[in-house]
């Protein structure tokens, strides 16, 4: 396994760029299930899950609540815990210091906005199924984003038995209906400008490194993901001098015809992030 990270740290050291896919394996890793009803949902949505039924951070994300109060209680929580008042895991900063150095891309489905406060540039990360500390507007007048962390913070604070006061809900400044939380809810979600500019951005940077040393650093993604593991492969196979390195705790998959090419990592991705951190020339 020693030998496995020494040739990750090289294959990281002389690329030209790294392109990351990340998925909710990596949040995982991170201590974030959003499947789990675990511990920490437990201990934080005990309230939600006796009252609705709700058994996980997803379910709770669809969940059909009676009210906007009840809604923004239940995301108000979630978001002040998880991306305001939780610091950067060392994984997550250990990832940042391996990559810094070059230039690199982030796509990924993880919507908790854990790799800006880690480092990363936020330019440089594309959220494809958006991200939890943005708000839009729930009657879409518009396609602007605001930033929540106040919003959140204040609501979280006042929040009493999952209702948030109503003169606390967040409000669209141009048409008054109530913000709601920007991530994908529905197809329209992925033609808005928003969108179609990050992607248009990693469209270019993938352009940009055409036919050089490019690695991909994949994390935690599903084998059977479209959006970001299926993509990551194609590129692999076109690109002659790409190097497809994917990190997963028992789902690795990696097709025939980019083997040669590949390294799979299955175990701990934090773990492995350290390791690969500490290899010595």
């Amino acid at each position: 396994m020693n030998q496995l990270y020494k040739t990750i740290k090289a294959a990281i050291e002389s690329a030209d760029a790294i392109l990351i896919g990340a998925s909710n394996g990596l949040s995982i890793s991170e201590g974030y299930h959003i499947f789990a009803d675990n511990q920490w949902f437990r201990e934080n949505f005990g309230d939600f899950r006796q009252r609705y039924g709700i058994h996980s951070v997803l379910e709770g994300v669809f969940y059909p609540y009676p009210s906007p109060q009840v809604k923004w209680a239940f995301y108000s929580r979630l978001i002040a815990k998880k991306c305001y008042q939780e610091e950067p895991g060392q994984m997550m900063k250990n990832l940042f210091h391996l990559v810094k150095d070059k230039d690199y891309f982030v796509i990924t489905s993880n919507g908790e906005d854990h790799f800006a406060p880690a480092g990363f540039d936020r330019n440089r990360v594309f959220e494809i199924e958006g991200r939890m500390t943005l708000s839009t507007c729930s009657a879409h007048c518009c396609e602007d984003v605001y930033e929540n962390k106040e919003d959140v913070l204040r609501m979280a604070q006042a929040e009493k038995n999952g209702i948030v006061p109503e003169n606390l809900l967040p409000r669209c400044p141009k048409c008054g209906a109530v913000l709601a939380v920007d991530v994908a809810d529905g197809n329209e979600f992925f033609q808005r400008r928003k969108f179609q500019e990050k992607m248009q951005d990693y469209q270019r940077f993938v352009q940009k490194y055409h036919g050089k040393k490019l690695v991909i650093l994949e994390f935690g993604v599903g084998w059977r993901n479209r959006m970001i593991k299926e993509p990551l492969m194609q590129l692999t196979a076109a690109e002659p001098e790409a190097v497809y390195i994917t990190f997963n705790k028992g789902e690795l998959y990696i097709p025939e015809a980019i083997v040669h090419k590949s390294i799979g990592v299955d175990g701990d991705i934090g773990e492995a992030l350290a390791s690969i951190l500490a290899v010595r020339p």
